[in-house]
């Protein structure tokens, strides 16, 4: 992620300019390629992946060029030839870009992104492509395991402290897109519009002489409706002094630390006695996707996720690859002893039954022909970018909030499941004349 306005050129490997000089002086940088991003596989045992990113990716894309502070940082360094710094001086992406929208699931296999353009104009674009799409990916497929598992509790993301402080901005986007109520990074809500909260640290709460005087501090500054963190001394204390601060409306508390599934059922027991039956309990510390779930049958009404979003879960990237699969029109693949891949453009539907569960993913040759029809197919790629610029009136972050809901609710249930297991649904790839 860059500042608005800002060029993404240098967001790269030099690998991507060593091929676009070579393939100058080879005479083929002009000849019309189409490239695929996919993921191989799921992360081990997961059933489901989130498509995040692409709105960003589309950004960067606008925003690959060199302008002269980057020629000249080339130049000083000896990266490229001069015949190749001229091609960079005049580099726009004029291709187009096709994808899967954000908030839509994806499986082994699936043509998630397609960039068609001459080898010049589209190989440049792929590690600004993978840096995005795996990353977003990656957090919100995270993040949609653990709304799954909240059961309809709102999650705050607040990671921001356990990542680059770049990188917690796109991870509260991608938490946000994939089921999350609202996040503690304040950039995020200035760029997109996402929801913000926050209490206060263990710190604000020992500045004082008492627990009373920072309660009534931050009652004062913000009403009886904030959330006290009730757990740095005696807990059974901190919650009645909330409660004897704030009064029976008190917004809510947080917990912290500890065996938090106990200590919510004794704190929620304790505010009812309190005459605080409306307080909400906001439980936070090392939460994942397992922890959530194990809290569901206790009365927590709200969770806080940092460390464990913001890296994926275990899993930090969707590894995603950027392959050549047409040139000249022709379908290319590699075909080394460890690693193939499928050569053509290629599309993707996915099948569902009457009741909108989803059966199974076809991938097909762009060429055609096009699976026979049947009730329930849903073609999955969009129009993202034409000509170089980007399609009017793509999906908006809510509407892909909403795509995610969607998306998980078609799942056969057992897809929802945490525990390891194959992907939900499985992936059919047709070849021509299939």
């Amino acid at each position: 992620m860059t500042r608005p306005g800002a060029s993404t050129a240098l967001l790269t490997d030099h690998y991507e300019l060593t091929m676009l000089a070579s393939a100058l002086a080879g005479g083929t940088a002009r000849r019309p390629c189409t490239f695929e991003v996919f993921a191989r596989r799921l992360p081990e045992g997961r059933r489901y992946g989130i498509v995040s990113g692409v709105e960003r990716v589309v950004d960067a894309i606008s925003a690959f060029r060199f302008g002269q502070p980057e020629i000249d940082a080339l130049a000083d360094a000896g990266v490229l030839p001069e015949s190749a710094l001229e091609e960079l001086a005049g580099y726009s992406f004029a291709g187009d870009v096709d994808g899967y929208p954000e908030g839509e699931l994806y499986f082994p296999g699936s043509p998630l992104l397609t960039v068609r353009g001459t080898f010049a104009e589209a190989v440049l674009l792929e590690t600004l492509v993978l840096s995005i799409l795996n990353h977003d990916t990656a957090i919100a497929s995270a993040a949609a395991r653990m709304a799954s598992a909240a059961h309809g509790r709102p999650i705050v993301e607040m990671g921001t402290r356990r990542t680059h402080e770049i990188a917690a901005v796109a991870s509260a986007r991608a938490a946000y897109l994939a089921g999350f109520s609202s996040t503690s990074n304040l950039e995020a809500g200035r760029r997109y519009g996402i929801p913000t909260m926050g209490t206060v640290a263990h710190a604000f709460i020992m500045l004082h002489d008492s627990e009373a005087d920072a309660f009534r501090a931050q009652v004062d500054a913000l009403g009886a409706g904030t959330t006290l963190l009730v757990d740095t001394y005696d807990i059974t204390q901190g919650i009645a002094t909330a409660v004897e601060v704030a009064g029976p409306e008190l917004g809510a508390i947080r917990i912290d630390s500890g065996d938090v599934g106990v200590l919510a059922r004794q704190a929620r027991e304790q505010l009812d006695s309190l005459g605080a039956r409306n307080t909400r309990i906001v439980v936070s510390g090392d939460l994942d996707e397992y922890a959530i779930a194990a809290l569901r049958a206790e009365p927590v009404d709200a969770y806080g996720v940092g460390t464990s979003v913001v890296t994926g879960s275990g899993a930090p990237t969707a590894s995603m690859v950027y392959k050549l699969v047409e040139v000249d029109g022709r379908p290319v693949a590699k075909r080394s002893e460890h690693k193939e891949s499928r050569g053509g453009r290629k599309l993707a539907l996915r099948r569902h039954k009457d009741s909108g569960t989803a059966l199974e993913e076809v991938v097909y040759p762009a060429a055609g022909p096009v699976p026979k029809s049947e009730p329930g197919d849903r073609e999955l790629q969009i129009p993202l970018m034409r000509g170089g610029c980007a399609v009017h009136g793509l999906p908006t972050l809510e509407q892909s909030r909403e795509r995610v809901r969607e998306a998980l609710v078609s799942l056969p249930w057992e897809g929802l499941k945490l525990s390891r297991g194959e992907p939900a649904i499985s992936t059919t790839f047709l070849g021509p004349g299939s």
